[in-house]
């Protein structure tokens, strides 16, 4: 999860939408910019590309019970039906982080370690971040259905393969640290437009020592 600049002022379709006994908040002005602002990134696993993306309701509205929340502009977020369906319990109601307001970088941490995901808040009394780190280690290790384990695993495949392109890079880097190329990748595994950029601007972070050279990237 990283931070993400939602861009003003809201589609038109959503106030038009509002009005009607059966308005639709997914309209294709409100897809395209979604995609847009989102890097058409699932904003909580950061998985790119999406088959099965959805229009998701930071709080939600549940049906009609929030007339308020379902046409807000500021409430609808780009996400995959993994992360959607696993976020739809009710302990995840009011306590996640806005990632459009918040920076998620700044208050947990985002690791693989020994072929395991962790997601820490970097403030155990900071609530809303213990409860985001514990939806965001669901998505990657909900196991109670078939679907779930085969989704979970997916995206643990996709992640340690991001990673893996992370630690060559830096070790082309090492190699040849006059190559350009080499650099450009690096450059562009760690924008925030990549896919798992928490994790791989997470472990520059926690290596500063190693890679000082490499946190103006990541700034």
């Amino acid at each position: 999860m990283v931070k993400i600049e939602r861009s003003f002022p809201a589609p038109k379709s959503l106030a038009i939408e509002a009005n009607k006994a059966f308005g639709s908040y997914e309209k294709e002005d409100v897809v395209e910019r979604l995609i847009k602002d989102f890097h058409n990134k699932c904003y909580i696993c950061e998985m790119d590309k999406l088959q099965d993306p959805q229009v998701e309701h930071l709080l939600p509205h549940k049906g009609n019970k929030y007339p308020d929340r379902k046409f807000d502009w500021n409430n609808l977020f780009w996400s995959c039906g993994h992360c959607n369906g696993i976020k739809n319990q009710e302990k995840y109601d009011t306590g996640i982080v806005d990632c459009c307001k918040i920076d998620p970088e700044k208050v947990m941490f985002f690791r693989l370690k020994e072929e395991m995901v962790q997601i820490l808040a970097k403030d155990e009394k900071d609530a809303r971040a213990v409860l985001t780190a514990e939806l965001i280690m669901e998505v990657f290790d909900k196991r109670n259905t078939a679907m779930r384990i085969y989704k979970c695993d997916m995206r643990f495949r996709e992640l340690n393969q991001e990673m893996n392109k992370l630690y060559d890079s830096i070790e082309e880097l090492q190699d040849n640290p006059e190559s350009k190329f080499a650099m450009k990748k690096l450059k562009a595994l760690l924008r925030k437009e990549s896919r798992f950029a928490a994790f791989k601007r997470n472990y520059i972070r926690e290596n500063k020592q190693k890679y000082p050279q490499f946190l103006q990237y990541i700034e």
